[in-house]
């Protein structure tokens, strides 16, 4: 039996099984954790530290700087963003063909 996925790319392939969304949201979510991260790094500040700053818990920043966990709102991100001194963009990008 030949294999339908054989010639295809993944994109292709996680869109035919109903798993590009979730791929991508994962893959941004990881992105994400791991700027902020080094951001943290480069202005040498804790946890405890921009979760003052952001005014949350320390609980809700080691949510958001977690790659793992989905758990992400566009409030914590602009207020991390804000406490770093950055602006939060969000965009839909047109998907490559």
């Amino acid at each position: 039996m030949k294999n339908p996925h054989i010639g295809s790319t993944l994109e292709e392939f996680l869109a035919e099984e109903g798993m590009l969304a979730a791929a991508q949201a994962t893959v941004a979510k990881r992105m994400v954790a791991r700027q902020l991260a080094d951001l943290m790094k480069k202005e040498k500040l804790t946890k405890d530290a921009l979760a003052k700053r952001m005014k949350t818990s320390r609980a809700a920043l080691d949510r958001l700087l977690d790659p793992a966990n989905p758990s992400v709102t566009l409030t914590t991100l602009g207020k991390a963003a804000c406490a770093l001194g950055r602006t939060l963009r969000v965009e839909l990008a047109e998907a490559a063909r």
